[in-house]
């Protein structure tokens, strides 16, 4: 693939200081500016930077231009490619210093991957070991290459084909990767590793890591610190997965009042087993609060009170008699080694405070003994409160996973709780719609007083009209108050939006209209037809969508390589429909659309789930051949973008796309459902 070969820098030490996802992203806004001016010189770097998302509120042009002035004086020397990204550094350190922020060093919670430091950790670098060696060493493809030995860089080596990505992701989250998409051979050329590592990211995207600012060549490259970024995410979902009520109701024994148990449901998993520890240690007596997995650990005290109660018959005095903290945490990690608590940390890493490490202690601690009773009675009272249909946890999860994608400042953990402030939400917007917020209006949090939630919910209601979306009788209040059928609906909108954009933004330089739900349809339908095969679809919620069989050509229409036939069922029954959706959505992102759909999505026609998997594959199709063609001629890219990509959508007209869909049904899928919702959800309050 054309993504694979990457942006290339001749300094190494210069190049080792972006990802590929920033080179890309600095070297289209290089081109773009080089493009218009006839001579792109050092005087015209200022105003160009202050317009980076980087700098975005950070520094003005007069400033930058104060940063730049002692590094390059002349102000009509040319700039290359090279000096535009050392001016970046250069601006970016200052803002290290006027922020006074710190350069972290990777972290196994961390919700971002980021470039800034690019030290790592060798205890949590051989805790990662540990765990691919302990939990992937029966696995039939990587057995041969375990164990890791974690004082060398194998590990790192191993991750470059993203087979070991994969099969992480797919212990994290089972079932979120269809292994029969993973290209498994001794020897992968580039193009099957790319496709690996494509399906890595997307998939790891879609559990919830934050992929920002790392790439498939960063990965292929082997960079530690952006590999032991995403494989801590990974793990960390893995170890904290059985943190929620659904996995284990009896946490409920936590709280004492349905207000409380509201509160508990909406914590990130990392609090909830920072609660689930202090309920433990309040009963065995400790007196301590714990509040974090660093200096409130660090002396050993508290674990030594946890395992005491969890497991009294391996419990001692002399763990808690032992003075000194190095020989306590020893004596700590014996005790859990004898609740089958494999040792990822050392009594070091105990003393040290590691929270990341200190973390996964706690997680494993949890997931071998919670100490927690099947009050069964109090169990379902509490469970009341969880009766969202199937449908609408689907499209909580979808949602959450999709704003977390967008590299947000703040991470959902959970969407009816987390957006009801308006913040998040004012973020999003400000992502898919760079420009549209008024950040003087808004309020940050935390946000004590009810008003100013209404006040930042009333903006995001403001702006989505602004974007035309249906809000019919929607207010800012109703966000706040947790309507989850009009939260949904907004939601839906604001991700419909985001992908139209994307569609809009590969045409900028065409005169032609807006694209629409039809529009996608009968590029689809063509597509597929074209290329000889049969199957068309009369609309998104067209049933004979769930064989997949559609999808599969589709996909097979914009890279014929890349599905395997011989893995295709007929999709007649229910079991080979299951086959095929899963197939479906590991083939598109291994392809790389970033997408959120579960199978039962494909299965029973979803059709706003529909749109999207077109749209995303539409959206990769039309991409490549703007790609190839700034390849072939970046002079000449504004013209061949009008005469070719945008042709194959401006050539469309709402007459043709018409004859795909009689009757208009997918034009409605916002239009109409979502006011239908808003209907709804109204008068259910009312």
């Amino acid at each position: 693939m054309s993504s694979y070969v990457g942006v290339v820098v001749s300094d190494p030490e210069l190049h080792s200081q972006f990802t590929q996802v920033e080179l890309r992203t600095l070297k289209s806004k290089f081109n773009s500016n080089k493009t218009l001016l006839d001579r792109f010189a050092v005087g015209d770097l200022p105003p160009v930077l202050a317009k980076l998302n980087a700098f975005s509120g950070t520094f003005d042009a007069d400033e930058i231009k104060s940063v730049l002035d002692k590094s390059y004086p002349d102000a009509d020397q040319e700039v290359d490619f090279e000096t535009f990204l050392r001016a970046f550094l250069s601006v970016q350190a200052r803002g290290v210093e006027k922020s006074g922020g710190s350069k972290g060093s990777s972290s196994f919670l961390k919700t971002s991957t980021t470039t800034v430091h690019h030290a790592i950790n060798e205890a949590e670098k051989a805790s990662y070991v540990s765990h691919v060696n302990s939990y992937l060493r029966d696995d039939p493809f990587l057995k041969s290459y375990l164990p890791i030995d974690p004082a060398t860089n194998a590990f790192f080596d191993l991750v470059k084909d993203g087979v070991l990505l994969c099969k992480l992701i797919n212990l994290a989250v089972p079932g979120t990767i269809d292994e029969r998409a993973i290209n498994t051979k001794k020897i992968l050329n580039p193009w099957e590793r790319n496709e690996n590592l494509t399906l890595g990211l997307n998939s790891a995207k879609a559990i919830g890591c934050t992929v920002v600012n790392i790439g498939t060549q960063d990965i292929a490259e082997g960079r530690p610190y952006l590999v032991l970024g995403l494989i801590s995410q990974i793990i960390k979902i893995q170890m904290l997965a059985d943190l929620n009520f659904k996995k284990t109701p009896s946490l409920f024994q936590l709280v004492d009042d349905t207000q409380d148990a509201e509160e508990l449901m909406g914590l990130a998993p990392e609090k909830v087993l920072l609660k689930w520890m202090n309920f433990h240690l309040k009963k065995a007596g400790y007196e301590k609060q714990v509040t974090n997995f660093s200096s409130d650990v660090k002396d050993g005290e508290a674990y030594a009170y946890l395992l005491n109660a969890l497991a009294p018959e391996h419990s001692t005095h002399g763990t808690l008699e032992t003075k000194d903290p190095t020989e306590r945490a020893k004596k700590v990690l014996e005790q859990a080694e004898k609740m089958d608590c494999k040792r990822y940390l050392s009594p070091k890493d105990i003393v040290d405070g590691s929270a990341n490490l200190n973390l996964a202690f706690v997680a494993q601690i949890f997931q071998h003994r919670n100490g927690l009773t099947d009050d069964s009675s109090k169990s379902t009272s509490f469970a009341e409160m969880m009766t969202d249909d199937v449908e609408t946890s689907r499209e909580e999860r979808c949602f959450r996973l999709w704003i977390n994608s967008l590299g947000t400042a703040t991470y959902v953990n959970n969407v009816f709780e987390d957006l009801r402030n308006g913040w998040v939400l004012l973020e999003v917007l400000d992502k898919v719609s760079p420009g549209s917020v008024n950040w003087k209006h808004a309020n940050k949090p935390p946000i004590k007083m009810p008003f100013k939630k209404v006040e930042n919910c009333n903006e995001v209601i403001k702006i989505g009209k602004e974007l035309r979306f249906s809000l019919v009788n929607v207010a800012g209040n109703d966000i706040v108050q947790g309507n989850k059928k009009l939260l949904l609906a907004f939601l839906w909108q604001l991700m419909r939006y985001t992908m139209l954009q994307l569609l809009k933004n590969l045409r900028s330089h065409s005169q032609g209209k807006e694209i629409t739900d039809a529009d996608i349809l009968n590029w689809a339908n063509r597509k597929v037809k074209r290329v000889g095969r049969t199957s068309q679809a009369d609309s998104f919620r067209d049933k004979n969508l769930s064989s997949g069989i559609f999808f599969l050509e589709l996909l097979t229409a914009v890279e014929p390589r890349v599905v395997n036939w011989s893995l295709v069922t007929s999709g007649e029954t229910e079991e080979d429909k299951k086959l095929n959706a899963t197939y479906i959505i590991s083939v598109a992102r291994k392809l790389g659309c970033s997408i959120f759909l579960l199978p039962e999505d494909i299965i029973e026609v979803n059709p706003k789930m529909m749109l999207i998997l077109a749209a995303s594959i539409m959206y990769w199709s039309l991409q490549q051949q703007s790609d190839t063609e700034s390849n072939v001629s970046e002079d000449a890219a504004d013209e061949g973008d009008a005469n070719s990509v945008t042709g194959e959508i401006s050539n469309l007209s709402l007459d043709e796309a018409s004859e795909s869909s009689p009757s208009g049904q997918d034009q409605e899928l916002v239009t109409k459902a979502d006011e239908d919702d808003v209907d709804d959800g109204n008068n259910k309050d009312a």
